[in-house]
């Protein structure tokens, strides 16, 4: 059978950065799962590279063809921006392939009650077969690090990146980790340090 492995961490905790290295390692074998969303793309990224990006209509319609596995909706200083994972073909759990997707706790718990809902799998197989990558940094670095790739953007967003940071506080915390079963964190103080345990522990499993 085969495995999903879902990076997730705080804003600014470096989950991109982790995830690419990830899917460039070719001895791991990995297959990207590319996520959807209703937001708008931001400078240097691509439709079909770090999401598929479409409109609250096309989403909606998906919906309702039973297609989305999980979703979440934020309510930006922009406006509501969605978040989701489809069952569009990209996966199989029945065959033998590793996967990688990037997502949140949110992402995580629900993929997991998907599966237990069309599939009747039991917690066992759920432990087994999705796989949590959780990142983590000290706060005032992720803060940092947001503030200054934000000043790189054409039109920085310092509300909304503030907004992110304050969310990420409440949707990770220590109490919501636990209730999830996430017990093993993957420090990112540097990265390559950080990738290296990550494919460590995904090449022994």
């Amino acid at each position: 059978m085969s495995v999903l492995y879902l990076v997730m961490g705080k804003s600014a905790s470096g989950k991109d950065s982790v995830f690419q290295r990830l899917r460039a390692e070719k001895a791991l074998n990995l297959k990207t799962i590319v996520p959807y969303t209703t937001r708008p793309k931001r400078e240097g990224e691509e439709d079909g590279r770090e999401y598929y990006f479409l409109s609250e209509e096309a989403f909606h319609t998906m919906e309702k063809q039973h297609k989305v596995m999980e979703a979440r909706t934020y309510h930006t200083v922009h406006g509501e921006w969605s978040y989701f994972t489809a069952d569009d073909g990209q996966i199989d759990m029945d065959g033998e392939e590793r996967y990688l997707l990037i997502g949140t706790l949110e992402t995580y718990e629900k993929i997991k009650e998907y599966y237990r809902r069309t599939r009747l799998c039991s917690p066992s197989w759920l432990s087994a077969h999705i796989k949590p990558v959780y990142i983590e940094v000290d706060p005032g670095i992720r803060l940092l690090r947001a503030v200054r790739r934000e000043q790189g953007q054409e039109h920085p967003g310092y509300a909304e990146l503030c907004r992110r940071f304050l969310a990420d506080e409440e949707d990770f915390s220590e109490e919501n980790l636990l209730a999830a079963g996430i017990q093993k964190r993957f420090q990112n103080i540097r990265l390559e340090e950080c990738v290296e345990a990550i494919v460590k522990e995904i090449s022994t499993a």
